[in-house]
C-alpha cells in the first residue's frame, strides 16, 4: 500500500497503535531490568522508538518508479530493543540503576496515559459525527 493512498487519519492511527505497544514493551523491559537488578553481569536494555521515527521521518518521502509498486509501510517508526553496553560503577558487572529505572517507568506510564487519551478523544469524535452529534 502506497502512504499517499492512506488517509492521515489512517496513519496517525497507525501510529498511536505502534506508539501504545512500543509503551507497553518498555514497560516488560524496564520491569526486567528492575527484576536484574541483582544480577552479576547484566547490563539493562532499553527500547529505542521515538529516534527511530525521527530518522525515518526525515526521509518520509517515498519515491516508486510504478502506480502498482508497493511501500512497506511497517518500517516507519521500528521497534528495537537495544542492550546498555556502558560500563558499571558497582563490582558485579551490572548497570542497573534503581532509580534511573524507576524514573523511566513514571515517563512511560504518562506517555500510556497520554496516548489512551487521544485514542478515547478520536473515538469520541468520530462517534459524535457517526451520531450527528446526538
Amino acid at each position: 500500500m502506497k502512504i499517499d493512498n492512506v488517509s492521515a487519519s489512517t496513519r496517525t492511527y497507525e501510529l498511536l497503535k505502534k506508539s501504545l505497544n512500543v509503551s507497553s514493551k518498555r514497560k516488560d523491559v524496564i520491569a526486567n531490568n528492575i527484576a536484574n537488578i541483582n544480577t552479576k553481569g547484566y547490563k539493562r536494555h532499553y527500547v529505542t522508538f521515538e529516534e527511530n521515527l525521527k530518522e525515518v521521518n526525515k526521509g518520509l518521502e517515498l519515491k516508486s518508479t510504478n502506480n502498482k509498486h508497493i511501500t512497506d509501510t511497517d518500517k516507519v517508526g521500528e521497534m528495537k530493543i537495544e542492550t546498555d553496553k556502558t560500563d558499571s560503577m558497582r563490582m558485579d558487572g551490572n548497570n542497573v540503576d534503581i532509580e534511573n529505572e524507576t524514573a523511566n517507568l513514571a515517563a512511560n506510564y504518562l506517555k500510556y496515559n497520554a496516548l489512551i487519551s487521544e485514542v478515547n478523544a478520536r473515538m469520541s469524535m468520530k462517534k459524535t459525527i457517526i451520531t450527528g452529534g446526538r
